[in-house]
């Protein structure tokens, strides 16, 4: 019983520590996220197009539009784990042009698309936490659906922005799964017991 009590004490202190970390880094949150779920991590867009003014205002932005809004999840490839839904606002005339094309043709995240273009960025965290799913929002607080299945604790969060220059280019808000150290320990014991059994 005791161990049992240990085991779990220990793994909620693991998991506090690394949702800790996830949220305030200011690096790339997709490398850590496959570091965690040793899986590659391929981008399924729900929906990306442009805002009208109106959004826009709510933004408190009123020039450098137009203004393009994407909403997509992060999936491991192999398991098909979904660990993060993300919601992006790309404010077009501080993007890069190159960048600005990758995003338009969604073939693959946007961290990543920063990263194969070698671009130098630097990224501000301006909000993080843990929310029920009935409080998840986007950037104008409407209610969004979160793409996660059978959800039985808060959702971790974190909005930053990513700036190429002096303004910021995305705005970025991103909920990750809370289960997915729970997902990667089992996968981990799941794999233990295989090579076992051989």
């Amino acid at each position: 019983m005791i161990d049992s009590q240990f085991e779990r004490k220990a793994s909620d202190v693991l998991h506090g520590l690394i949702f800790d970390f996830l949220l305030v880094t200011d690096g790339r949150t997709t490398d850590l996220l496959e570091m965690l779920l040793n899986d590659k991590i391929i981008v399924h867009v729900i929906r990306q197009e442009q805002i009208g003014e109106e959004d826009a205002n709510l933004m408190g932005e009123s020039s450098g539009g137009p203004y393009y809004i994407r909403e997509s999840v992060l999936i491991g490839e192999k398991s098909r784990f979904v660990v993060s839904h993300n919601i992006a606002l790309v404010y077009s005339k501080h993007v890069p042009p190159a960048l600005f094309e990758k995003i338009a043709h969604r073939q693959e995240g946007i961290g990543k698309a920063i990263s194969s273009l070698g671009m130098r960025t630097f990224r501000k965290v301006v909000d993080s936490g843990f929310m029920n799913e009935a409080e998840t929002v986007d950037f104008f607080q409407r209610p969004i659906k979160i793409h996660f299945p059978n959800l039985q604790n808060k959702v971790p969060y974190k909005r930053y922005f990513i700036y190429f220059g002096r303004k910021p280019g995305i705005q970025m808000l991103e909920y990750f799964h809370p289960s997915i150290i729970g997902h990667r320990l089992q996968q981990g014991m799941t794999e233990e017991q295989s090579n076992k059994e051989e």
